[in-house]
C-alpha cells in the first residue's frame, strides 16, 4: 500500500556528496523529511525521497555545503505529462473505456444448454418472436417473463433457467425425457404378411397367424407368406369361425439385387493461377461493413481471415475484423484413368454394401463388372443377399360363418 501511495505522489532517487553529507542526513531527520533506501558508495550517498520533500532540500543543502543530483524519477506526476503529449493514445484509451461501458449495457451473446428434442433454429425463432435478440439492451429483458413463456411455448420442457452473465444471456432447460408409449391401433379385419421380394425362403419363424410357405419354397413379390385369418375348428374338424389377427413372423428370403452405378468419364480440377486480392471488413453481430468491390476474377475461391481480440471474446462482444482473400483458379478438365475409375466405383460399391449390412441384410455373393463408355464409366452386376421380408396388407372380415358338415 505504501508503494502505491509513493507512486501516486511521485518520488526521485538522488545522490549527495560534499563537505558534510552526514549533517545533511541529520538535518533532514530533524525536519521530518523521510529518506529511504539509503546507500553509501565511497564519499557519496544515494537515497529515495518524495517529490514534495525534495522541494524542501535547497536550504538544507546550502547550509551543509552538499550537492544534490537527481538520478531517476518515479511516479505518476512524471508519467502523466508524457502521456498528455500523446493525444492519439489518450483518445484511444478514452474510446476503449467508453466502448466497454456502453457495450456492457447490451446483450451480445445468447447460449442454450440442455436442448435435445428442440433444435437451436426453433428456439432462436421463438426468442425472436419474444423480441429477445443479440444487441438488445439489458433493461428491455424480463428474465422471469421469458422463463414463463419458454415453459408455455414448449410443454416438453420441465425446467428452465435464464440469467445474465456479463453481456451473455445463458438459458438452461431440461426436457422431459420419459418415453411416451402409444398403443398401436389394431386393424379391424386383421392383416396378412406378403413377400416383398422374389426368391427362395431360407428361414421362417411365425409368432401369430397361419404360415403359408416353408423353407425352400420359391416365392414371388406379393406371395402370401403368413395368413392373418386363423380358423377355429369344431370337434368334427369342420371350421366353426375365423379369428382375425395381425400376422407376425421373421421370414428371410434369398434373392438377387441388381446393382448399377456410373461415373463421368471426365472431371474438373482446380488449378490456381497464383493471382489473389483482398477486401477488408468489420463485423458487429450480424452486420458487416466492407468496401465496395466488383467481381475480382471470373472464377475464384474466397478465404475469410478474421480476428477477434481476446478481451472482446471475454466480454462476449461480437466485434471482429479481417479480410476476404480471393484466389483465382482455372477449371481444367481431366479424364479418369482405369485405375482411378475402379477405385472410385469400388468405393461407391462398398458404401452401398455397408448400407445393406446396417439394415441387417446378409450378403452371400456378388458379381459386378466395370465397363468404359464414351461418356462415362459404368459398374453393373448383381448381388445375392439373404434378408428379412414381409409386408402387412389388410384383409376383409367375412360376415358369413361356415356351416358345419352334416
Amino acid at each position: 500500500m505504501l508503494g502505491i501511495l509513493q507512486f501516486l505522489k511521485g518520488y526521485v532517487r538522488m545522490k549527495i556528496w560534499g563537505v558534510s553529507p552526514e549533517r545533511f542526513l541529520n538535518l533532514c531527520s530533524n525536519k521530518n523529511i523521510l529518506l529511504w533506501d539509503i546507500r553509501k558508495d565511497g564519499d557519496t550517498y544515494s537515497m529515495c525521497i518524495s517529490l514534495s520533500a525534495f522541494l524542501q532540500l535547497r536550504p538544507i543543502a546550502r547550509k551543509t555545503g552538499v550537492r544534490v543530483v537527481i538520478l531517476q524519477k518515479y511516479g505518476l506526476p512524471f508519467l502523466l505529462p508524457g502521456l498528455l503529449k500523446r493525444k492519439i493514445f489518450i483518445a484511444g484509451l478514452l474510446f476503449c473505456v467508453a466502448f466497454w461501458i456502453v457495450s456492457y449495457r447490451f446483450v451480445w451473446d445468447i447460449t442454450l444448454e440442455g436442448n435435445y428434442q428442440i433444435t437451436q433454429e426453433v428456439f432462436t425463432d421463438f426468442l425472436a418472436s419474444q423480441q429477445v435478440r443479440v444487441g438488445m439492451q439489458k433493461t428491455d429483458l424480463d428474465i422471469s417473463a421469458l422463463e414463463k413463456e419458454i415453459r408455455r411455448a414448449f410443454p416438453e420442457i420441465t425446467w428452465t433457467s435464464a440469467r445474465l452473465s456479463g453481456t451473455r444471456l445463458e438459458i438452461s432447460i431440461k426436457e422431459n425425457d420419459a418415453p411416451v408409449f402409444t398403443e398401436p391401433e389394431a386393424p379391424a379385419g386383421g392383416q396378412n404378411l406378403v413377400s416383398e421380394y422374389a426368391g427362395v425362403i431360407t428361414s421362417i419363424i411365425v409368432r401369430s397367424g397361419v404360415p403359408m410357405v416353408k423353407i425352400g419354397d420359391i416365392v414371388e413379390e406379393g406371395t402370401l407368406l403368413v395368413e392373418g385369418r386363423v380358423p377355429i375348428y369344431n370337434e368334427d374338424a369342420t371350421i366353426r369361425e375365423y379369428l382375425y389377427t395381425t400376422a407376425d413372423a421373421d421370414i428371410t428370403v434369398e434373392h438377387s439385387i441388381t446393382y448399377q452405378d456410373t461415373l463421368p468419364a471426365t472431371y474438373i480440377h482446380k488449378t490456381y493461377t497464383g493471382r489473389s486480392s483482398s477486401r477488408p471488413y468489420v463485423r458487429l453481430g450480424s452486420r458487416e461493413l466492407k468496401l465496395p468491390q466488383e467481381r475480382p476474377y471470373l472464377v475464384y475461391d474466397t478465404v475469410t481471415q478474421g480476428h477477434t481480440p481476446m478481451l472482446l471474446e471475454k466480454l462476449s462482444v461480437p466485434l471482429s475484423w479481417g479480410q476476404y482473400v480471393y484466389r483465382e483458379y482455372m477449371n481444367v478438365e481431366h479424364e479418369y484413368t482405369l485405375k482411378q475409375a475402379e477405385a472410385l466405383l469400388m468405393e461407391k460399391e462398398l458404401q452401398f454394401l455397408a448400407t445393406l449390412e446396417e439394415k441387417g441384410v446378409h450378403i452371400i455373393e456378388k458379381d459386378v463388372k466395370i465397363e468404359e463408355g464414351s461418356m462415362c464409366w459404368t459398374m453393373e452386376g448383381w448381388i445375392l443377399v439373404d434378408q428379412l421380408t414381409g409386408r402387412l396388407v389388410p384383409i376383409a372380415v367375412e360376415e358369413a360363418v361356415p356351416e358345419a358338415a352334416e
